[in-house]
């Protein structure tokens, strides 16, 4: 049942005391284990960063960042987030391992720098399925093969907001086609490709990027297996939006059952951290809500921020956290340095 708050200020104090309290719990991040592949050969890691092969022509780059999800095929190739801007060529260097084919296609989950930060350079090395033609958003002088970029709006506005006289990122890794309502997608590579938003969950501009047939979702920042989820209610953000977007990741992912040894099933990519399955994404959605309910009554009880921080209302999450950050259910496989067809 959604929590009804009488007081119009409560909301956002709520999701702040939750991003307050998680954040006194949350494991340092360096002490993580990142997502773990198969021993790489020679050749197979770019500037530090891992190729995982995750299912039929679904791969994510690990260490760009966030991670970068890899989807490719006859049209070519469809990038999920760009990682950040300094891992910007090792990662298009890391796509060009896994295929010789052109990017077409970057889809952001968002609006992080660790996600969007290397567009320009992702888009300026892939190609456009018209080549010489302007791409909407582009400069009119513009005549070159760019990849588009995918996005919800917020992220465009966010992307082009000034700081000072001049736009926080350069224009050509800005979202070349950008949608507002609840469901965009693209058939490309000989499979339906869904992206779907979540209002007001990490930010107002989070999607989920499901391809259908390979049954692989990338859930950017809504899911951060290393911590507990990140609520920038600055940007919009939203513990009650952040539950809503789990309970969705959990709809869209189905179990392997009833065979659960064969550990089939949707996989999950967080924005960060290892591979998730179904029942990861519950109890990573439970264990949001319990600290949620938690707060509320808190507050329900009249207890100042102090006072709620000082009652640790994350207890018994925190070391829980840095188990599921580091046990890798799923490993995936590291792709041959020969490149795929």
């Amino acid at each position: 049942m959604p929590l009804t708050l009488p007081d119009p200020g409560r909301p956002a104090r709520l999701a702040v005391a939750v991003a307050a309290c998680a954040a006194l719990c949350v494991v340092d991040r360096t002490a993580v284990a990142p997502l773990r592949a198969a021993p790489q050969t020679p050749g197979a890691a770019s500037a530090g960063l891992e190729i995982l092969d995750v299912r039929a022509n679904v791969f994510v780059i690990v260490g760009a960042g966030a991670n970068v999800g890899v989807q490719v095929g006859d049209d070519g190739v469809v990038v999920v987030d760009a990682g950040s801007a300094a891992n910007a060529a090792a990662v298009v260097a890391a796509v060009k391992r896994i295929t010789p084919k052109p990017i077409r296609y970057i889809i952001d989950t968002g609006p992080d720098a660790d996600h969007v930060g290397g567009n320009e350079v992702l888009s300026k090395a892939g190609e456009t399925f018209f080549p010489n033609t302007r791409i909407a958003g582009q400069q009119r002088d513009f005549m070159g093969p760019v990849a588009a970029i995918l996005a919800f709006e917020g992220v465009l506005q966010r992307m082009s907001a000034a700081s000072g006289s001049t736009p926080v990122y350069p224009t050509g890794g800005w979202p070349t086609e950008t949608f507002h309502y609840a469901r965009k997608y693209i058939y490309l590579n000989g499979e339906a490709i869904e992206v779907l938003h979540q209002p007001a969950a990490h930010t107002d501009s989070d999607v989920f990027v499901f391809f259908r047939r390979s049954d692989v979702v990338m859930a950017g920042d809504v899911l951060d297996t290393r911590q507990f989820p990140v609520i920038d209610v600055e940007r919009g953000g939203s513990i009650q939006g952040e539950i809503a977007a789990l309970n969705r990741l959990s709809e869209l992912a189905i179990a392997s059952v009833p065979i659960v040894s064969r550990e089939a099933g949707t996989i999950v990519v967080p924005g960060h951290g290892r591979l998730y399955d179904q029942f990861d994404v519950i109890e990573y959605r439970d264990m949001v809500t319990i600290v949620r309910d938690r707060v509320r009554d808190l507050i329900a009880a009249g207890r100042s921020l102090d006072a709620v921080k000082a009652a640790a209302p994350a207890k018994g999450y925190a070391a829980a956290t840095a188990t599921r950050a580091g046990r890798g259910r799923r490993t995936g496989s590291s792709r041959p340095s020969t490149a795929a067809s």
